[in-house]
């Protein structure tokens, strides 16, 4: 409940639906999150938060009310959850809060319960349908790939778009594979796999099958979009750290009307040689700002594989910055 305060320089909000003890684990870790996001300064107490300092007052206010309705119903709610909370709100106060709840599958004919399983995953959905381009950052296991290809069959199914086009570089993992047996496909069909994994895991089989020979869904090396346009179509780059700026400009100018494009990667598993640029790195520096394009960033955080993934990406993690340390 939301009480201005005696002095016209500080509002109070007190929390009377849930316990916000969350709020001070971790050396009140939110209430930090909250004061770096919304730039004021908080006193907090018991259930009550008093604003010190700041100008962004009644977008707090809505903040704590929302954030008392979010634990109300979220009992089982984490500290990390409610950091994301914080930023979302921050970075898309237009999205409402039935939404932020909603556990609804993203694909109603899919072979089971698809549904985002992160708060950060639920703004993905909610930037793929807001923006035209969505460039989805961040470790393996976060679902940049699998989330968008359930929205991508969601608007299949729905008339929404034509087809969906799937594309990934055709780079290899730090190995080189030789000569390749058999014709073109299949010489590609390995660096493609995931992609068909993606697709068979959410729908059917003998969906899946029908959508690959209508034309419906296309899988095929990044190569091969050059000189193509798009229209009424869903464009997923996956791997795209592995792509060139070149093939990272030729992939975005490739989207024709009523089209959206959602690029993923990880940019600390970049397989290109040395000397050459990754055109995700390239992208993230000079699209920022531009209407229509967003940049969703994961962390170890989001991981929805085996707990053990977000371990060893830690230690991953650890090791770079302290060799980073050294060479400095």
């Amino acid at each position: 409940m939301y009480f201005p305060a005696l002095f016209p320089s500080m509002s109070q909000y007190i929390f009377e639906q849930c316990d916000i003890s969350l709020f001070y684990e971790n050396q009140s870790q939110i209430i930090s999150v909250i004061e770096e996001e919304f730039r004021v300064s908080l006193a907090a107490r018991g259930q009550k938060i008093t604003v010190v300092e700041g100008e962004n007052q009644p977008e707090l206010m809505a903040l704590f009310a929302d954030m008392e309705s979010y634990l109300s119903r979220r009992l089982d709610a984490k500290p990390e959850e409610l950091t994301s909370f914080v930023r979302i709100r921050r970075e898309a106060p237009d999205m409402p809060l039935s939404e932020m709840l909603n556990d609804s599958s993203i694909v109603p004919n899919s072979r089971k319960k698809i549904y985002p399983k992160s708060l950060n995953q639920k703004l993905y959905v909610h930037t793929i349908e807001k923006s035209d381009i969505v460039f989805s950052i961040g470790p393996a296991g976060t679902g940049k790939t699998y989330i968008a290809m359930a929205v991508a069959i969601k608007y299949l199914l729905e008339k929404t778009i034509d087809k969906i086009v799937l594309t990934r570089p055709a780079v290899e993992a730090g190995e080189s594979l030789g000569y390749l047996p058999g014709d073109l496909q299949a010489k590609i069909d390995p660096y493609l796999r995931p992609l068909y994994d993606a697709l068979f895991d959410i729908v059917p089989t003998d969906l899946a099958n029908r959508f690959i020979e209508r034309g419906q869904v296309e899988v095929a090396p990044l190569a091969y979009m050059r000189g193509r346009t798009l229209n009424d179509a869903f464009l997923i780059l996956d791997e795209a750290q592995n792509s060139t700026s070149e093939q990272m400009k030729m992939f975005l100018t490739r989207i024709g009307f009523r089209s959206k494009a959602i690029v993923t990667g990880d940019i600390t598993q970049i397989d290109l040689p040395v000397r050459k640029k990754s055109g995700l790195v390239e992208a993230r520096e000079i699209l920022q700002g531009i209407e229509g394009i967003r940049f969703i960033h994961f962390t170890e955080k989001d991981v929805v594989r085996h707990a053990i993934v977000q371990e060893v990406i830690k230690a991953y993690q650890r090791h770079e910055e302290n060799t980073d340390r050294n060479r400095e």
